[in-house]
């Protein structure tokens, strides 16, 4: 089972993400977090992809591509992806459907987390990353706490491109260049669509259902 998750910056698809890895044994494919993966190695690619994320563009389909052929190939991975952030434009998404046949693979199916525009700005601008474990807590909605995060406060960290500024430009950025991609997965007869307003839990008791339909 491959499946793709849409919803604008800071919907809650990483958080989601995270869950359907630990509970079906998926592997998340983040194109974000390949990209600062890239930034973190201060390449000239690095330094040209931090430039773009930190004016809310996207980088271009051909250094995207390379990621997502480099992920399909691993055969221990066949089957088991979870796309977070991809694709982000109608050409991703072709040539996704294409990747995906030529490693005789399928998309089982597409979930689009719908949230407001007032509810992202407060998300984003409270989302908090652990630096050790990689867990993404928010000071406003699911705060870290000694329960459920025993790394400590002092790990979080929050992205440098996590102001409103950047944020209103990149749910500007998803309305015209992705949205329409779920037109597209429509007319495949993939696509679900889920209310990314309710709290974590419904919205994966939601997910959860889905999947469980399409595994009978």
């Amino acid at each position: 089972m491959n499946i793709i998750l849409f919803g604008p910056p800071g919907a809650g698809k990483g958080t989601q993400a995270d869950k359907i890895v630990q509970s079906h044994n998926m592997f998340k494919v983040s194109t974000g977090d390949l990209l600062r993966k890239e930034i973190g190695k201060k390449s000239n690619l690095g330094d040209k992809i931090k430039l773009l994320i930190n004016k809310g563009e996207f980088v271009s389909d051909d250094i995207i591509n390379n990621l997502i052929i480099k992920i399909l190939s691993d055969k221990k991975l066949y089957n088991k992806l979870i796309f977070d952030g991809y694709p982000r434009n109608l050409t991703q998404a072709e040539n996704l459907n294409s990747l995906i046949s030529k490693h005789n693979q399928k998309i089982s199916c597409v979930l689009s987390l719908n949230v407001d525009k007032e509810i992202i700005i407060k998300r984003v601008l409270g989302r908090q990353t652990c630096s050790k474990c990689g867990l993404i807590f928010n000071e406003y909605f699911n705060p870290s706490t000694n329960d459920n995060h025993p790394c400590g406060d002092k790990f979080l960290v929050k992205r440098s491109d996590d102001n409103e500024k950047i944020i209103l430009n990149r749910f500007e950025n998803y309305m015209e260049k992705t949205l329409p991609i779920l037109d597209f997965y429509k007319k495949l007869n993939l696509l679900y669509e889920i209310n990314g307003k309710a709290k974590i839990d419904e919205i994966f008791k939601q997910i959860g259902g889905i999947i469980a339909s399409l595994e009978t």
